[in-house]
């Protein structure tokens, strides 16, 4: 069983570690995580007392490191979570910050030389103190394989559900979202700032627009089509994908479409070309380029990997 260890100090914003215990403890799995807080002592965050399971020391003995949110960055963050966090990025652990908890992973070390981001608001100063880190201020997270970081609460979460994909496969992760009622996906790459980062159902000019996208991808889609049913032009259409999504439309249908590959990869035994058609790619050729430059991998590892060991309806 994987162990999710959550490092817990004074300062730490209680947000971020409280949404990281709701997603690594959702148990939807079998084998599931073993999630742990870690921390020197009662630990004070915000209004909330904790009692942590283990001592810092312990990090070194997980296989994933959450850092939380640091309250105050004009404070160094105390040097016994900083030599923690770095002795179990040298044990082997996978290392995430979460909003500003990117400064304790910069004064690790484990950023130098490395993409990072945090909150939009803090990010001209991580990249001032920390010159030697290569600060991105318009992504939701950044994944360097072994050191992760995120930037502010929502995105926050959106790293955390990455990292359950990472793991168990699209088809969990978007189980975990469902049981916590959030959006199941957005990618890193998107826009930090936005005006609705999580739109309600019913409150913005694309909300009907959606679920209709969604229930035909595997159709050949147009940026034409998709105004032509939201009944407003293309320049107007790529206007509000921009201020809800964070992206453009046919960069957002995309995404939808390798999300609908990844869960067929994982729960059905349809071949590429199946599933090509399914999604909308068209040939198995086209399904492959995409998802391999998306997802890093070709279809048939991602299967290999990925394969769900239960079938929708089962979590």
């Amino acid at each position: 069983m994987s162990t999710v260890a959550l490092a817990a100090t004074d300062g730490m914003l209680h947000f971020e570690l409280s949404m990281a215990y709701e997603v690594f403890e959702a148990g939807v799995a079998d084998p599931w995580y073993d999630v742990v807080v870690c921390g020197p002592g009662a630990v004070r965050a915000g209004r909330f007392l904790l009692e942590p399971d283990h001592g810092l020391d312990h990090l070194s003995r997980a296989h994933t490191v959450i850092v939380p949110g640091w309250a105050d960055i004009d404070v160094d963050p105390p040097a016994d979570l900083v030599d923690a966090v770095r002795a179990a990025h040298e044990a082997g652990a996978r290392v995430a910050s979460l909003c500003t908890g990117a400064f304790v992973l910069a004064a690790a070390g484990l950023l130098d030389g490395k993409r990072a981001t945090t909150h939009w608001a803090h990010t001209r100063a991580l990249a001032d103190r920390y010159p030697q880190v290569k600060v991105n201020p318009d992504v939701l997270y950044v994944d360097n394989g072994s050191v992760l970081t995120s930037a502010g609460k929502a995105a926050a979460m959106d790293l955390c559900l990455h990292l359950v994909r990472l793991d168990h496969g699209s088809s969990i992760a978007n189980a975990v979202a469902r049981r916590l009622v959030v959006p199941p996906h957005r990618d890193g790459g998107q826009a930090q700032f936005v005006t609705t980062p999580v739109p309600a159902p019913d409150n913005h000019p694309l909300a009907e627009l959606f679920p209709w996208v969604i229930e035909r991808l595997d159709h050949p889609l147009t940026v034409e089509d998709m105004a032509r049913r939201a009944r407003m032009s293309s320049r107007n259409l790529g206007r509000h994908f921009r201020s809800v999504t964070g992206t453009t439309p046919l960069q957002w249908l995309l995404t939808q479409r390798i999300r609908h590959a990844q869960e067929l990869l994982e729960t059905t035994d349809d071949g590429v070309d199946t599933i090509a058609a399914a999604t909308g790619m068209g040939t198995a050729t086209t399904l492959r380029r995409h998802f391999n430059r998306t997802v890093g991998v070709p279809p048939d590892t991602y299967r290999r990997t990925f394969r769900s060991r239960t079938r929708p309806g089962q979590n």
